[in-house]
């Protein structure tokens, strides 16, 4: 097997946390009842909330999973909430005793309250490659079973892959426990309420994720995730919550491009940037070599490890917004399950409508193999990019750095719109999400860390602008179209790029003249940092979104690792 259990993992019984220890009681009830995912799938059906639509759910997962031939799409409402709630979430191990102390306490009370509804439980495997299985359970409310589906057809039901886990090598790592509880009823002002309580409750030491008052099935899984990623962290890996895919240069038609073998290339960004995209993009419009071949690991979640070189996979599924899906979009024969979606009676038949109709966020389980053709584990990265909406920045920049590289990751940003209603001074301010992660529950410092081992071990940075670069002022900006950003994606993999240096920021690299104007003819002229309008506001701006990066890591807990700190520090120095 690979994760241990409670007993085979504490060594001293009494290094387990009590919010384990209440989780495990509450898992081990003889009152709670095992399912497996066709008895769910039945439950769900009959769940308030739930529509059946009348799309057939994708066929190779109803053999897979031994569900009904005729099981077809649900849709599950959720309610007032359709998105994951940051201000629910309590991290129990940042907390002084004394609050500590207390949500032992609300947890113990709340699991009475849970106690007196009929209570079901699943389990699953994290991790699709054998060397990388994380085995977990889930125990919530009967009235929850459609999460319980979801939760089970988003990662791997325990038994689908149960001879794989159990020749699986042992991790030094605890099985995760996810505990949810949507009646749960509290009035303690110390708890987010809209209407009504809600706590996210992460105890990420001892693989335990608690939700109250919370029906929306994001919690569930990225709740799940993140203890995935932070499981991998505690061994030594690095934790991605990006894309990756690998290109097979072996097979192209032309010999040329059979020296550079498999090559994988990772994508890091914020909702927006093109993840996505450049992930899932079949051929880089058109830009790479004929008779290539192509897999892809998963376009958003994914552990690199350092040890064996490699990367992994955590799910078997995608959870994408369905926003840009009209009802005749190709990706709904893919469709395992839906969340907060219209639906209409269509031609007499219950259809739901991905475009966010009803509410924002709509919200659907897809089979992977809408990616084309996937795999469980691929090489270690070539290629790293970091998508960044920053004017200030060319469209490609090399991080020849490797601390430039992973302070820019470690201060991955974004910025407010005009949309937000906020000040311009406010519009000014960069929001910095690490590594384009909002899932880490542990220290900076750690992924700090496990990045520089993967520059370490031979992976080049880049970083990529998806707004539109500087032309005259940071409104009136040079697009930079995805097509462009698909070719030097290409570009990088094929070596067809020589860089000099970018004499703004030392370490980063931008094309040369002669090597870019091959490739996108025009290019030197339009992108050239000198060539920026009003060169001087430009240049102000620039200085302005550094010291920005450069005061976020200063205040961040890269405090605890002085010397990394003062390296990524200096690297972000600008000359101008």
């Amino acid at each position: 097997m690979a994760s241990k259990s409670s007993a085979e993992y504490y060594s001293n019984i009494k290094d387990m946390s009590p919010i384990r220890a209440i989780a495990e009681t509450l898992m081990n009830n003889h009152l709670v009842r095992k399912v497996e995912i066709r008895e769910a799938y039945e439950m769900a059906c009959k769940q308030p909330g739930v529509t059946i639509t009348d799309i057939p759910m994708c066929p190779d997962f109803v053999k897979l999973h031994n569900l009904p031939a005729d099981a077809k799409v649900i849709n599950d409402c959720h309610g007032n909430i359709i998105g994951r709630t940051a201000k629910a979430r309590r991290f129990y191990h940042r907390l002084d005793p004394s609050k500590k102390n207390k949500l032992e306490n609300d947890f113990r009370e709340a699991v009475w309250q849970m106690q007196h509804y009929p209570l079901i439980k699943a389990e699953a495997v994290l991790g699709m490659d054998q060397d990388l299985m994380i085995k977990a359970t889930f125990v919530t409310t009967e009235s929850d079973a459609a999460n319980l589906y979801n939760w089970l057809l988003n990662f791997a039901p325990f038994e689908s892959v149960q001879k794989a886990y159990e020749a699986s090598p042992k991790l030094p790592i605890q099985d995760i426990i996810l505990i949810g509880f949507n009646e749960w009823t509290c009035d303690d002002p110390f708890y987010n309420n809209v209407g009504a309580p809600q706590l996210a409750l992460v105890d990420e030491k001892h693989n335990v994720i608690v939700n109250m008052g919370m029906r929306y099935f994001g919690e569930r899984k990225k709740g799940t995730l993140t203890l995935a990623w932070t499981s991998g962290i505690r061994i030594g890996m690095a934790a991605c919550h990006g894309g990756i895919k690998e290109i097979d240069f072996g097979s192209c038609e032309d010999s040329q491009y059979h020296k550079f073998g498999k090559r994988s290339i990772a994508f890091y960004g914020l909702s927006g940037t093109g993840k996505s995209s450049h992930t899932n993009s079949h051929d880089n419009a058109g830009t790479l070599p004929r008779g290539f071949g192509k897999v892809v690991l998963h376009d958003d979640a994914f552990q690199i490890d350092l040890e064996n070189k490699c990367c992994r996979a955590w799910e078997p599924t995608l959870f994408d917004k369905t926003d840009s899906r009209p009802i005749d979009h190709p990706d709904w024969k893919y469709a395992l399950a839906l969340m907060n979606h219209a639906v209409l009676n269509i031609d007499g038949k219950r259809i739901p409508v991905g475009q966010d109709l009803r509410n924002q966020n709509g919200r659907a389980l897809l089979d992977r193999g809408l990616l084309g053709n996937y795999v469980n584990k691929c090489a270690f990265p070539k290629a790293l990019v970091w998508l960044m909406k920053d004017s200030v920045l060319p469209p490609i920049l090399k991080l020849k750095n490797k601390y430039l590289a992973i302070a820019m990751g470690a201060a991955l940003m974004t910025q407010r719109n005009r949309a937000e209603n906020v000040t311009e001074e406010e519009l000014n301010k960069l929001v910095f999400e690490p590594f384009a992660n909002p899932f880490r529950v542990y220290e900076l410092y750690r992924d700090v860390e496990a990045f520089l081992s993967v520059a370490d071990n031979g992976a080049d940075f880049y970083c990529f602008n998806s707004r539109g670069y500087w032309k005259e002022s940071d409104s009136v900006l040079e697009a930079i179209p995805l097509k462009t950003s698909l070719t030097l994606q290409t570009a990088i993999l094929t070596d067809q790029i020589e860089w000099e240096e970018w004499d703004a920021l030392p370490g980063a690299m931008i094309p040369t003249k002669a090597s870019i104007d091959k490739i996108l003819p025009g290019y030197y002229e339009t992108y050239h940092p000198a060539k920026r309008g009003n060169l001087e506001q430009y240049k102000q701006l620039l200085a302005d979104r550094f010291k920005q990066r450069k005061d976020y890591l200063a205040e961040s807990d890269l405090k605890e690792r002085p010397e990394t700190q003062q390296e990524l520090l200096k690297a972000l120095q600008l000359k101008i």
